[in-house]
């Protein structure tokens, strides 16, 4: 996982809503993507049906957790495969070195991988003397930019089409012919990327969905990376969140249904692979050694709490396309791996309130997040819980923790509550009879953005007693 950021959110923020490229991308890119899956969800029969089924699976397995585990363990080891569990993110990054250098790995070859990403693969693997290429073409531009994906199925969303010529001809020294429209940045990247898969010595994956009843692993990608990352390399590695599970290949139907045309509007992702052990003695194909490592990383903290639900999440990204915050500042303002309303909720979930307090406050509470789940996760009542736990842990501002308690004081005592309201009414009309376009303190957060008007010379109370006398 990312350390915390240096920068507070709220700079980050500012910094992300005063960027007028990352503007621009955001708003070409979202819009895209959110019209996508409105137009496939449109067209599938009996949508709001499959979501609930596909809601229903997932809110089974997570309450079965430790049975569909034990299943997939016996079920993959029986298939050839080897398991291994880390509790955290330095015990997954130890595991997967320890097998680079038991298989003597040189070059290792990476599909994208959330969880990789979570537990700072990359660095590990390097510092152990191992060479590793993202070969997702998304997470190859950020690593040449030596940057972080800012979305989790579209890694450089905030980058433009000119961002990534300007990256190939400084890193890799392409010329203009080569990055003069996407098919030719495309066709060069798949040229420097194919030697790398047939070089590697280790394909590094992630897990979309793992089977318990025959401890296989499902993975879905638009490009051919994954496949290739998965089967040319001799050993392959697959991080497997602990929660990744499905009890059965019928429910995985269900859910590749909705997991694409919720990510980027497809029936159907172009390749989905299921994967169950390695090459078996009579195949020409197909790694030699597979090796699954479970990541828990503060997963199962969350079990069994008010935060439970997020572990339902299947990754698609649908709530940041639609989030009204995520759509302004991108995700590299969050300063974690998962952004947006899911990352607002799963980050302090599984990896502590502090520092990740900030984040439950970056929403509107708008819902658009919970109407765009295909499992129908209800994160805004989780970011009101950790609000709540954010008051309680003594991190909210204090200036806003005071202004509550006082006003909580004030509302409560009904004669006292209407005699301030009279006074801050008429001061109000006295000293901005117009509104007022700055305040003071914490409060000029509001009028840097928006009018602050007087308050009406009527209170509603008034209004309704002289109306219903």
């Amino acid at each position: 996982m990312n350390a915390a950021a240096p920068l507070p959110f709220y700079r980050r923020a500012r910094e992300a809503l005063a960027d007028t490229r990352l503007q621009s991308a955001l708003d070409i890119a979202t819009g895209r993507m959110v019209n996508a899956r409105r137009q496939a969800f449109g067209g599938l029969a009996g949508g709001d049906a499959i979501r609930d089924h596909a809601r229903q699976i997932r809110a089974h397995t997570v309450a079965h957790l430790g049975t569909y585990l034990d299943q997939f363990v016996a079920q993959a080891t029986a298939a050839g495969a080897s398991v291994s569990f880390a509790e955290d993110a330095a015990v997954a990054s130890r595991l997967v070195v320890d097998i680079a250098r038991s298989h003597n790995v040189q070059r290792v070859v990476k599909a994208k991988s959330m969880v990789s990403e979570e537990i700072a693969l990359n660095a590990a693997l390097e510092q152990a003397g191992v060479q590793v290429v993202e070969t997702d073409l998304g997470e190859y531009v950020v690593q040449l930019d030596h940057d972080h994906p800012s979305h989790i199925i579209a890694p450089i969303i905030h980058k433009s089409r000119a961002d990534v010529a300007e990256t190939f001809r400084r890193e890799l020294h392409a010329t203009d012919e080569e990055v003069a429209d996407i098919p030719q940045m495309t066709a060069f990247a798949r040229r420097m990327l194919r030697s790398e898969f047939l070089a590697a010595d280790m394909g590094v994956s992630g897990v979309n969905f793992a089977v318990a009843e025959s401890g296989s692993l499902c993975l879905c990608t638009n490009e051919g990376n994954g496949r290739l990352s998965t089967t040319v390399p001799r050993v392959h590695v697959a991080l497997l969140g602990l929660e990744r599970l499905l009890p059965t290949a019928q429910d995985l139907s269900v859910l590749l249904q909705v997991l694409a045309r919720s990510a980027t509007g497809q029936p159907l992702t172009v390749y989905t692979n299921i994967i169950t052990g390695p090459r078996r003695a009579d195949d020409p194909d197909g790694p030699s050694h597979l090796h699954i490592v479970i990541v828990d990383n503060g997963r199962s903290r969350m079990l069994r709490t008010e935060l439970e639900e997020i572990l339902l999440c299947i990754r698609c990204g649908a709530c940041l396309n639609v989030c009204p915050v995520y759509q302004e500042i991108g995700g590299h303002a969050y300063g974690s791996v998962y952004q947006g309303p899911v990352g607002a909720v799963f980050t302090p979930g599984a990896f502590g309130l502090d520092p990740w307090a900030d984040l439950p406050q970056a929403s509107s509470l708008c819902g658009a997040c919970k109407d765009a789940c295909p499992v129908r996760i209800d994160i805004p009542r989780m970011l009101l819980a950790l609000r709540s736990d954010t008051v309680d842990a003594g991190l909210a501002p204090g200036w806003a923790v005071a202004g509550l308690r006082a006003f909580r004081w004030a509302a409560t005592r009904p004669a006292l509550f209407r005699a301030l309201a009279t006074v801050a009414r008429r001061l109000s009309r006295l000293f901005g009879p117009r509104g007022f376009d700055r305040l003071p303190g914490p409060l000029a957060g509001w009028t840097a953005h928006r009018h602050f008007p007087p308050m009406a010379v009527e209170t509603f109370t008034a209004r309704w007693r002289r109306n219903h006398p």
